[in-house]
C-alpha cells in the first residue's frame, strides 16, 4: 500500500531543517550503501553519525508521534531514526530493493524493514527530476510531494529516483518495522480503521461503531506480533 500522509512538518520544521541542512557537512551517499546499491547510488547523505542528522531526526519522530495517518498505516513497533539525503547535478538513484534489516543504532536491535518512507523537505518547484519511482504489479507509480508531506510503501518495492536535473532535492528518509508483518493484512486493518473512524464521525452513537472497533482490535490481536 501507497500513501501520502501531508503536513507531517509544518513551516517552522521546514525552515529550521533547511537552515540547517544548508550548514551540514555532506558526504557521498555511496558510503552507506551496500555492494549492489553502490552502483546505483550518486546522492549526497549526512553521515551517520551526524549531530545535525540525529537532532533533525528526532524532530521527525516526535512529528510522526503526532500524526495520527501514519500510525494507523504504519502500526508502528521500532522506526529507524531519519536519515537525509541530497540529489543535486544530475543526482540519481537506481532501481533497488532496500535491505530487508537495519540495526538501530547504539544497540543489537534490529529494525525490519516493513515500510519505506520518504518525507519531502523541498517543494516540486525548487527541483526538476527527482521523481520517487515506486515499482508494484500495476506499474511504477512517480511521487513528488508539497515540502512537508511524507510518503509511505512497502519496503519490498522496488524504487527509484530520476536524475535532478535542476535545483536541489532534499529529503528525509527512514524505515518502519509494523506491529503487523503482513502489507495485506496492514491494508485490511488500515481499511477498517478509517472506515470506523468515518462511521463515528456520521453517526457516533450506531451501534455498529463499537462492533467494527471491536473487530479491529480482534484482527489485530490475531495478525500482530511484538
Amino acid at each position: 500500500m501507497m500513501l501520502r500522509v501531508p503536513g507531517v512538518l509544518n513551516a517552522d520544521d521546514l525552515a529550521e531543517m533547511r537552515e540547517a541542512l544548508a550548514q551540514a557537512e555532506w558526504q557521498d551517499g555511496r558510503a552507506t550503501a551496500g555492494h549492489l546499491a553502490v552502483q546505483a547510488k550518486a546522492n549526497l547523505q549526512l553521515p551517520l553519525d551526524s549531530p545535525v542528522a540525529h537532532a533533525l531526526g528526532q524532530r521527525i519522530l516526535q512529528r510522526l508521534g503526532e500524526t495520527p495517518l501514519f500510525i494507523a498505516a504504519a502500526l508502528p513497533l521500532r522506526v529507524l531514526p531519519p536519515r537525509f539525503n541530497r540529489y543535486e547535478g544530475g543526482g540519481t538513484y537506481g532501481s533497488h530493493i532496500d535491505n530487508a534489516l537495519f540495526r538501530m543504532p547504539g544497540s543489537d536491535t534490529y529494525v525490519r524493514t516493513d515500510i519505506s518512507s520518504t518525507v519531502f523537505l523541498s517543494d516540486p518547484d525548487e527541483y526538476e527530476g527527482g521523481e520517487l519511482v515506486v515499482q508494484d504489479s500495476y506499474g511504477d507509480h512517480r511521487v513528488k510531494l508539497a515540502a512537508g508531506d511524507m510518503v509511505l510503501y512497502p519496503g519490498t518495492s522496488h524504487h527509484h529516483v530520476t536524475p535532478v536535473t535542476r535545483g536541489t532535492r532534499l529529503a528525509a528518509f527512514f524505515w518502519t518495522q509494523s506491529l503487523v508483518p503482513a502489507e495485506a493484512d496492514r491494508r485490511s486493518l488500515f481499511e477498517l480503521d478509517q472506515a470506523i473512524q468515518a462511521l463515528s464521525g456520521d453517526a457516533p452513537d450506531h451501534p455498529s461503531v463499537a462492533a467494527l472497533t471491536g473487530v479491529y482490535h480482534n484482527l489485530l490481536r490475531r495478525w500482530s506480533v511484538t
